[in-house]
């Protein structure tokens, strides 16, 4: 019985532990998590600045920048590789006001045991009772961005629309909304606004009962009762401000940073019961928009020890990238989603204008 205990543990944080709150600080996070590994090497400091295929994620009005088609591609792997990270969009301008956008994310963990069944009801083990299933969660987003009829502004819509799935035990539909808004000034610095989920992104769960009695089943006395079938995202912001630098024409310097906000207490740097704040800088070296070198450091965090002691923790991230002809392709060194106390991981990400074909 100690045996299925211990095999039924990861079933059960998937299951039950997903959908324990209504609503909860941390929800549909897999959508927190970020793209883009020339965003990630600058710790996701591009709100304000973000202009290609990738800013339908990072803020939507950044769509206007693009000049012609493009698509992004991204892959990491999560937790020593056993999740895997998947990202494609795709971006074009529908005139010189409007541009429109789609994107996939796709984070999962497949070829999971499912041993609820492997002791039969004689008390037999039975390996043949062994299957497999997979956790995953899937966030599809539409973007829409339109120029104000104000010199410099421009505003973004995201329609997002959120699909998670637990093996045959149980499976989620969501919904929301994101709005981003950025301002050029005329001497080019640049400032920009992204909200999340600003309706709150609101998840109905179905639980399989057939599957879920198995689970009660198997352990008496544990897993009695069913978990809630509705969670809600609150929403989050961020403010962004950027500039760049030119220096003898061919070289030049990005510096950005961004405010990242939530909605409840936390333990972000600064942390009040209304707001939530983990401030991050990044920087971007290039030459002759050839070569890119980017760092950053993100995630402030007040920290607790056992002994009750305090210390303050952030986050490095570097990386560095090549353009040419309409292809780009980056890489960064950077703890994914922070996780993991110090594994980091190896993201690349592709870019590529369509233009290039013609």
């Amino acid at each position: 019985m100690a045996l299925k205990k211990t095999c039924l543990l990861l079933v059960l944080l998937l299951s039950v532990t997903t959908h324990s709150q209504i609503v909860r600080k941390y929800s549909n996070e897999f959508m927190s998590i970020g793209v883009d590994a020339a965003a990630l090497g600058m710790s996701n400091a591009v709100v304000s600045h973000t202009s290609d295929v990738n800013s339908g994620y990072w803020n939507p009005a950044g769509l206007l920048k693009m000049e012609d088609k493009q698509v992004s591609l991204m892959h990491a792997g999560y937790f020593a590789n056993i999740a895997q990270y998947d990202y494609a969009a795709f971006a074009m301008p529908i005139d010189d006001r409007s541009a429109i956008g789609v994107s996939l994310i796709r984070f999962g963990v497949d070829d999971i045991m499912n041993t609820t069944q492997l002791i039969d009801s004689q008390g037999n083990v039975d390996y043949n009772r062994i299957s497999l299933f997979s956790a995953a969660d899937y966030g599809l987003t539409v973007s829409y961005a339109r120029a104000l009829p104000v010199q410099g502004f421009n505003y973004g819509i995201n329609a997002k629309i959120i699909r998670r799935i637990i093996g045959e035990f149980a499976t989620s539909w969501g919904f929301g909304f994101d709005l981003g808004v950025q301002y050029e000034t005329r001497d080019e610095w640049k400032f920009g606004l992204m909200l999340r989920d600003i309706t709150t992104t609101y998840n109905v769960w179905a639980i399989n009962d057939e599957e879920f009695q198995k689970i009660k089943d198997a352990v008496p006395g544990e897993n009695q009762e069913a978990p809630e079938t509705s969670e809600i995202t609150l929403p989050k912001a961020q403010f962004g401000m950027s500039k760049k630098f030119i220096f003898h024409y061919d070289y030049s310097l990005l510096a950005a940073t961004n405010l990242n906000m939530q909605f409840a207490r936390t333990n972000d740097i600064i942390s009040s019961n209304l707001v939530s704040i983990d401030p991050a800088i990044g920087f971007e070296g290039g030459y002759i928009d050839l070569v890119f070198l980017r760092a950053g450091l993100g995630n402030f965090q007040n920290i607790t020890e056992i002994d009750n002691s305090k210390k303050l923790s952030f986050q490095p991230n570097i990386g560095i990238g090549f353009k040419y002809k309409g292809i780009q392709v980056d890489y960064a060194l950077t703890d994914l989603g922070d996780q993991s106390a110090a594994l980091y991981s190896n993201i690349f990400s592709l870019k590529v204008d369509l233009g290039i074909f013609r």
